[in-house]
């Protein structure tokens, strides 16, 4: 009987779960009017890759993306985030992935048919393309989202405020993916009072969006909200930083992201009352203050403190003892990077025991890395480069068994680098180092082997020759090299050259290495790099394909570049092979490089005429063919590119007359034409078709005629240079009306990815300059050795911020003007070996920057101005030719 019973027992409990499960079974199949509302959604969507091509069945609880209550049926969760893994944003993708990216993604409308799926917490929509459509409004009526997620869905315009009915919404991300979005528009706020509605909200990710409308009333809508744990509004064109809140809010507030954007402020106080704060981000957002006088003991629960490249100042140590007041800080990210802190890293670093990554480059810190810093064991990425460190680097950093990341470049590092500073850095994958003047040694053993396989390894100006090093042979894991300046006298080792097909990124400039370059290398698909330039290398061109900069320049290659170089490195945009002995024409192929930006032949044995078809080089910036025996003209198509903005073809036997060859150079901003025989007059039209003209050499060549005064229309002009020319007539009055020698501004015609290194060579001083660096600010007027006439004109002391003036070896008679004083930040003026006369004018005492005066063989007579510079012109030669003057040194 007793078995009866269980029997009975164990039947009516399987029944009733049967029933159970098949009640629930029967509650999963959703609603017809719910099938047929997301029927209608699809139909709205455009879905290249058929991700919703399950929406068919008659359950719609089984489709992909959607998910249903287990008891009612209803559609509660709607998933359409795209499955492709997008890592990066899309202008960095190549064409095939944008491709692939593109066809993933569903497009078309956000239909409201949503609305009757009435019981919907959850709908992510992020990683998709509605090409800049806004969000819709009906959204906002989906009472029971808990979950909203748009994110980079290429959503734009104004958000609708209606979202803050959404009083259950727990999780909203509106952000895009990336700051460069393939729509003009953003996102945006016009008022702030809809998100203090969200009282439930505990993730808040709004990216991007401009909220330069409620930038003085976000943080008191937020403020309110003591469910928000995630706060994200990073370059978001906030303006403000309210230094006051209305009570104590933000009560569960946990990670606060505010950077990149323009508060322009102090910290405020409130915020160091947030005492739940674990992750604080506010990297370049115009911040400023000293930063130890805030009461940083108030978050000791802080893990991530992000202040990278703001304005705060003050004594790093202090900053320190202020973390030391907290009695369990376990902070693990600290990036205090380009501000303005200043002194001495203290002992005490070595208490923050749970730091992982400590950045502190860009500052003004001075003396030794603290010893203490190899009790940092967690520490995995150490930056403290652009500072000023000096002495030896203590041996615990060889402690840091975790450490992937060490940059110490920039500073003055002296003494050696041993193997104990790497005896326990098996972890280190990237390596930074410099020095001045190779006053840090690496002293290891020839045999040795490194702990560590470096994947990038940067060190410069530092002592590792002669030889080259041969403990690199056993890092084989390197993509990015960078040896410059390093002592290095050797040649290359052929296993260096084998590890190409996997390095993206080789610099070996400025050493003395020597050798024969294979003839061909073939890089890593995509390769950015390889600089061999200022070494003793030698051999023929050698071929470097998959490369986008290749530099050569400054060794001893030769022979002719190779015909159809252009087909062999067709993906190349830079190409410097400057100072070798490379003989031959330029190759025709050269044209078949379409993203040729930067061509440097200068300063070989090349021949012959240039070439001359240059149609279809659109991205091409620079040429510079100087210094070489190139004849003929200058072809048309050469001035036609649309993007050159440098054109230096001086030193060559270039001829014919300037009407043609500058016809076409309408915005070319640097034209340097000197030591050429080109012949005839300068043509007059010249103002009005070199809009863009900033250094115009003409020095060296036959021309004849007269200064056009349409010259003194170019308003970037701040380098003419007609020197020893034939040019007659007198100097126009009008030259004193170039705008940019009058007021200052900073000049920089070439905006390509990789900067050419232009160089001008001035006379100036007396002797042949040559301007790199420093080019932007150079302000010179030449117009030396040739048969000007008349007298220097008044208005020429107009020219405030001019530099240098060489009128010198003309037959300019009159008097120096009486006002030649004005030019104050003139370092160089020579007027010798004219027809000068009267006196030297006493206002030219007050030219307090002139560092190189020439007044000779003219018919100057009185006294010598005493007083200021002239009390430095102590050598007669200044004035000598002048039998009137008197006076020091005469």
């Amino acid at each position: 009987m007793a078995t009866t019973s269980k029997i009975l027992l164990l039947f009516l409990i399987s029944f009733n779960l049967f029933e159970l499960l098949f009640s629930i079974k029967a509650a999963e199949v959703c609603s017809e009017t719910e099938r047929r509302a997301l029927l209608q959604f699809k139909q709205s969507l455009i879905d290249p890759s058929g991700r919703l091509s399950s929406w068919t069945s008659d359950d719609c609880c089984q489709w992909r993306g959607i998910t249903c209550d287990l008891q009612t049926g209803k559609v509660i969760k709607i998933d359409l985030r795209n499955p492709y893994n997008l890592t990066y944003p899309e202008y960095l993708m190549s064409e095939s992935e944008i491709r692939v990216f593109n066809y993933s993604c569903l497009s078309g409308v956000v239909d409201d048919s949503l609305m009757q799926l009435g019981q919907l917490q959850y709908l992510d929509l992020s990683v998709n393309n509605f090409h800049g459509g806004q969000i819709p409004q009906f959204i906002g009526s989906l009472n029971e989202l808990k979950y909203l997620n748009l994110s980079h869905a290429y959503f734009a315009g104004l958000i609708p405020p209606n979202l803050g009915n959404l009083s259950n919404l727990e999780y909203l991300d509106l952000s895009p993916f990336s700051y460069t979005e393939i729509y003009s528009e953003r996102l945006w706020i016009s008022d702030a009072k809809w998100l203090s509605e969200l009282h439930s909200l505990k993730y808040l990710n709004l990216r991007n969006a401009n909220l330069s409308l409620i930038s003085n009333t976000w943080v008191q809508a937020l403020n309110g909200l003591n469910s928000l744990v995630e706060l994200r509004l990073p370059h978001c064109d906030l303006l403000s930083f309210p230094q006051s809140v209305p009570s104590a809010g933000f009560a569960s507030l946990q990670v606060l992201h505010l950077f990149d954007n323009s508060f322009n402020s102090s910290l405020p106080l409130w915020l160091f009352n947030v005492t739940t704060l674990v992750e604080l981000n506010l990297m370049n957002s115009e911040l400023r203050g000293v930063v130890s006088s805030y009461p940083w003991r108030n978050l000791c629960n802080l893990i991530v403190l992000d202040l990278t490249y703001n304005e705060f100042s003050g004594e790093i140590v202090r900053l320190f003892d202020s973390f030391a007041e907290c009695s369990n800080f376990s902070i693990e990210v600290l990036h205090l990077a380009y501000n303005g802190l200043s002194g001495v890293i203290p002992e005490s670093l070595g208490e923050l025991g749970s730091l992982k990554s400590l950045r502190l480059f860009g500052n003004l810190l001075t003396g030794l890395i603290p010893t203490s810093v190899g009790r940092l064991s967690l520490l995995q990425d150490l930056d403290l480069s652009a500072n000023k460190l000096n002495g030896s680097i203590p041996e615990s950093i060889g402690q840091l068994g975790g450490l992937t990341y060490l940059d110490l470049f920039g500073n003055s590092w002296a003494g050696n680098f041993s193997e104990n500073h790497f005896l326990k850095l098996k972890s280190l994958r990237v390596l930074s180092l410099s020095c001045t003047n190779i006053s840090l040694k690496f002293d290891v053993r020839q045999d040795w082997v490194p702990p560590f396989s470096l994947q990038v390894l940067l060190i410069r100006d530092c002592q590792l020759g002669p030889t080259f090093p041969p403990w690199l042979e056993t890092q084989k894991d390197l993509t990015k090299i960078t040896l410059i300046g390093d002592g290095i006298s050797d040649s290359i080792p052929s296993w260096l050259w084998d590890l190409s097909p996997q390095v993206s990124w080789l610099e070996l400039q400025n050493n003395q290495l020597r050798g024969t370059v294979p003839g061909l290398l073939i890089f890593k698909p995509g390769a950015h790099r390889v600089d061999l330039s200022s070494n003793l290398l030698d051999g023929v061109f050698p071929v470097c394909s998959n490369l986008e900069s290749v530099s050569l320049s400054n060794n001893n290659f030769s022979g002719p570049i190779l015909s159809d170089i252009g087909r062999m490195i067709v993906n190349t945009s830079v190409l410097e092979l400057s100072g070798n002995s490379f003989t031959g024409e330029i190759p025709a192929s050269f044209t078949e490089m379409k993203k040729l930006s930067n061509l440097d032949l200068s300063n070989n044995d090349l021949i012959g005429e240039i070439l001359s078809n240059w149609e279809g080089l659109e991205a091409l910036n620079v040429i510079d063919f100087s210094q070489n025996s190139l004849s003929g003209g200058i072809p048309s198509s050469l001035c036609s590119l649309p993007q050159l903005q440098v054109l230096k073809l001086s030193d060559n036997i270039l001829s014919g007359e300037l009407s043609q060859s500058l016809n076409n150079c309408t915005y070319v901003p640097s034209i340097d034409l000197g030591h050429n025989r080109f012949i005839g007059e300068i043509p007059s039209w010249i103002g009005e078709r070199l809009l863009s003209v900033g250094i115009l050499v003409l020095r060296d060549n036959n021309l004849t005629g007269s200064i056009p005064e349409s010259l003194c229309h170019l308003a970037d002009l701040h380098i003419l240079d007609f020197a020893h020319n034939s040019l007659s007539g007198s100097i126009p009055r009008c030259l004193g009306n170039l705008s940019s020698l009058t007021y200052f501004k900073l000049y920089n015609p070439v905006m390509g990815r990789v900067i050419y290194s232009q160089q001008v060579e001035l006379n100036v001083k007396g002797r042949e300059v040559e301007y790199t660096k420093i080019l932007t600010v150079v302000n010179d007027i030449d117009l030396s050795g040739n048969n000007l006439q008349g007298q220097i004109p008044d208005d020429i002391t107009k020219l405030s911020y001019l530099g240098v003036l060489d009128l010198s070896g003309n037959q300019l008679g009159g008097k120096i003007p009486e006002s030649m004083g004005n030019l104050k930040l003139l370092e160089s003026l020579d007027l010798s070996s004219n027809e000068l006369s009267g006196s030297i004018p006493p206002s030219m005492t007050s030219m307090t920057a002139l560092s190189y005066l020439s007044l000779s063989n003219n018919n100057l007579s009185g006294p010598i101005p005493s007083g200021n510079q002239f009390l430095t012109f102590d050598n007669p030669s200044i004035y000598e030719g002048n039998p009137g003057l008197c006076g020091f040194p005469l």
